[in-house]
């Protein structure tokens, strides 16, 4: 299953560097909530692989909030994720 990266997760005064938001495509809270749990992995144009796990959803439209090993450069926004 394919995503794209969104955002990260932030608030007001914070960004947490490591958690992004993802579209995966999905439509309800529901459905978002059964993909927590799941390994996602960014790859790199250098070829560069890093792998994050969705942990819940965010919001009521199917997004989800996946935290990373490391953060993704700014450069992933927009780009794909593939979920395992």
């Amino acid at each position: 299953m394919k995503g794209i990266v969104i955002q990260f997760r932030r608030s007001r005064h914070r960004i947490h560097e490591r958690h992004y938001l993802l579209d995966l495509g999905l439509k309800t809270r529901d459905e978002a909530k059964k993909m927590a749990g799941k390994i996602v992995e960014w790859k790199s144009p250098a070829g560069k692989i890093i792998k994050g796990k969705i942990s819940d959803a965010h919001g009521n439209k199917g997004i989800v909030r996946a935290i990373f090993e490391t953060g993704l450069p700014g450069q992933a926004m927009t780009n794909e994720v593939e979920v395992k």
